[in-house]
């Protein structure tokens, strides 16, 4: 029996099925209700007269037709989804979705610059972005990339580097310092109110300074955690306690003189921002496009 078009639209449901494990996140990366998404494979397996999905009300888990299946048309089906995104380039207006999952920081620092190009450049472009700083699996969650600092990004990506590397330093407002004083040694933290940074494995950052080849991490108290660096910023302008963040993030409040830069002749250098995702997928054109965007604008170019 001959492939139908609705059996290679079918097959292509399958496929996200089989990757995600759940219709529900098979539905949001392919952009259907899961209410569709489960016809579609009831239809399938109908017409072709095999259960493919072994449904749970916990889990879905392919037969062994279905594992049959998914080896012999995964390598097609992306090399189809790779020749029709190819064909964008040829096309006048490039169009298409993409998802991508990014830092908070990314948002202010690298995306705001340059969105306002990009939805004027390509406006058939939809970008689909989702804002967390907690470590997730993009490619299991449905995003077709995520951006991160280099160092968090996890080892089984391409990465490809969107900044250069970026200065950390911390920082508080003066009515702060007016009370509590300045620390002139990192060590002086230890007595001071710090707002303390939750990392996105929710594990407690310590602090790191460098100077002239010496190198600290320190532990900082305070009554003061927080997993977003939005919210950090503005318990250090409101004089709550004093905050680390990038240079780049606090540079408009240090400008403003609502936040004094602290122990200024220590700071650290940490990976800039970088793009990941998965080798065995195609590069969708939409990203490829904001990745060049990024680079031509450069927004932390030193």
């Amino acid at each position: 029996m001959q492939p139908s078009r609705t059996d290679l639209a079918d097959f292509a449901y399958f496929l996200a099925i089989a990757k995600h494990g759940s219709f529900r996140r098979a539905a949001a990366s392919m952009g259907v209700t899961t209410s569709a998404l489960s016809h579609a494979i009831t239809a399938l397996e109908g017409r072709r007269g095999v259960r493919l999905l072994n449904r749970t009300t916990r889990s879905v888990t392919l037969t062994a037709a279905g594992e049959e299946l998914r080896a012999l048309i995964e390598t097609p089906m992306q090399a189809i989804a790779a020749a029709s995104d190819n064909l964008e380039r040829y096309r006048d207006t490039p169009a298409g979705r993409v998802r991508i999952n990014v830092l908070e920081d990314a948002v202010e620092l690298l995306l705001k610059p340059v969105m306002p190009i990009f939805v004027d450049r390509y406006p058939d472009v939809a970008i689909d972005i989702s804002v967390t700083n907690r470590m997730v699996d993009v490619i299991g969650s449905g995003f077709d990339a995520g951006i991160r600092y280099g160092g968090t990004v996890p080892e089984d990506m391409i990465a490809q580097r969107l900044s250069p590397d970026l200065r950390w330093i911390a920082a508080a407002a003066p009515a702060y310092l007016a009370r509590f004083g300045t620390p002139s040694d990192p060590q002086d933290l230890k007595n001071h109110r710090c707002v303390g940074i939750r990392l996105g494995n929710d594990q407690v950052y310590n602090w790191e300074f460098e100077r002239d080849g010496d190198e600290l991490a320190v532990a900082t108290p305070g009554p003061l955690t927080i997993d977003g660096s939005h919210a950090a910023v503005a318990f250090g302008l409101c004089g709550a306690g004093i905050v680390y963040a990038t240079q780049a993030a606090l540079t408009p409040h240090l400008e403003s003189g609502a936040l004094q830069p602290v122990l200024e002749d220590w700071a650290s250098a940490g990976s800039g921002f970088h793009v990941y995702y998965s080798g065995r997928r195609h590069l969708p054109t939409g990203l490829r496009l904001l990745i060049d965007l990024i680079r031509e604008v450069q927004p932390l170019r030193d």
